[in-house]
């Protein structure tokens, strides 16, 4: 072989690819490359980092390489697309994206979670913990559990930056205060079926039915 031929293969050892289809049933995902050498290449490996997987469109870009310097046995080693890029990133930062809008940013100030309008959920976990030293906060019109919610402390309404007061329902079921006091501020009120059982709560007189007693004061 001489030089001419020995650069020759050098210089196509690494390629510009377009893809052109992605098969990610086998155990290694397989591409087809489209104007490799005025031909398309099928069956070709797409090699991803251990733990991160994609499934890109046609028309991503790639780095191909001819490995042992054949292009006969080729592998892609980065494939990306220009139509879908997550723009505008500081120095420094990281982001785990799609092209429906999801991402999960890394940013200088902390990590940003994005779900483009989709539902998020976690699955298959016995437990989530949230280690927040300062608070853990919702801004969400509702907040649904299916089964028991403990608190060791639980408090509705009259908080600073809350919206409207204090309102607790409960559509059947029991509400069970064991050993606590449950403390009423001074316009506070407590009812059941629509009758006052707080300060406002009243008998009638055992000696005339038509007199109620006074307000209880212990």
């Amino acid at each position: 072989m001489n030089v001419g031929n020995i650069l020759a293969r050098l210089r196509g050892m690494a390629m510009r690819v377009t893809l052109a289809l992605v098969d990610d049933a086998p155990k290694m995902q397989v591409v087809q490359l489209k104007g490799l050498s005025n031909q398309d290449r099928e069956g070709v490996e797409r090699w991803q980092q251990y733990g991160f997987r994609s499934v890109p469109f046609a028309g991503a870009e790639g780095v191909a390489i001819a490995l042992g310097a054949s292009s006969d046995h080729l592998a892609v080693l980065v494939v990306d697309d220009r139509r879908f890029r997550f723009e505008k990133m500081d120095e420094g930062e990281v982001a785990v994206f799609d092209d429906q809008g999801q991402s999960m940013h890394f940013t200088r100030e902390g990590m940003v979670f994005k779900g483009a309008g989709l539902p998020m959920r976690f699955e298959d976990t016995p437990s989530i913990t949230f280690a927040a030293s300062e608070k853990i906060r919702f801004e969400t019109p509702r907040v649904e559990a299916t089964q028991l919610m403990t608190s060791m402390q639980y408090t509705m309404g009259g908080v600073a930056g809350g919206v409207g007061g204090l309102v607790a329902t409960y559509n059947g079921g029991s509400v069970q205060y064991l050993g606590t006091a449950i403390n009423l501020d001074a316009d506070a009120t407590l009812t059941h079926d629509g009758v006052p059982i707080d300060k406002r709560h009243r008998h009638p007189k055992v000696q005339r039915g038509d007199e109620l007693t006074d307000p209880p004061t212990s």
